[in-house]
C-alpha cells in the first residue's frame, strides 16, 4: 500500500468523521499495488449514512478536510449507499481493494 500510516489514519478518522464511525472505508486501484507509481487515492465507502442529502454534504466536507491535510492529491471517494442501485466498481472495489 502505498500511503504511509498517518495518511491512512488521518483518511480513516476524517471519513468516519464524516459518514459515521461505522462506515466500511477500503483503498483500492493503484495506491494498493506497491510497484505502481503514481496515481490518484481511489477510496470506497459503504457509509452509516443512508439519505443522499446527508452523504453528499459529507462527501463535500470530508473532501475538503482531506485535501487540507494530504496536499495536493486527486482523491476519488466511491460511496455505496447499499440502496439497491450497484455498480461494478463497488464489487471491484471490495475483491481488490485493502481495508482501513
Amino acid at each position: 500500500m502505498r500511503l504511509t500510516t498517518q495518511q491512512q489514519q488521518q483518511i480513516k478518522s476524517t471519513l468516519q468523521h464524516f459518514f459515521g464511525s461505522g462506515s466500511e472505508i477500503r483503498l483500492f486501484g493503484s495506491r494498493v499495488n506497491d510497484e505502481a507509481a503514481g496515481g490518484d487515492i481511489d477510496l470506497y465507502i459503504e457509509p452509516e449514512l443512508t439519505e443522499a442529502d446527508q452523504v453528499v454534504e459529507a462527501q463535500l466536507q470530508a473532501l475538503a478536510e482531506l485535501h487540507q491535510s494530504l496536499g495536493n492529491q486527486k482523491i476519488d471517494l466511491v460511496i455505496n449507499r447499499c440502496s439497491g442501485f450497484h455498480l461494478p466498481i463497488y464489487d471491484i472495489a471490495k475483491q481488490q481493494g485493502i481495508l482501513l
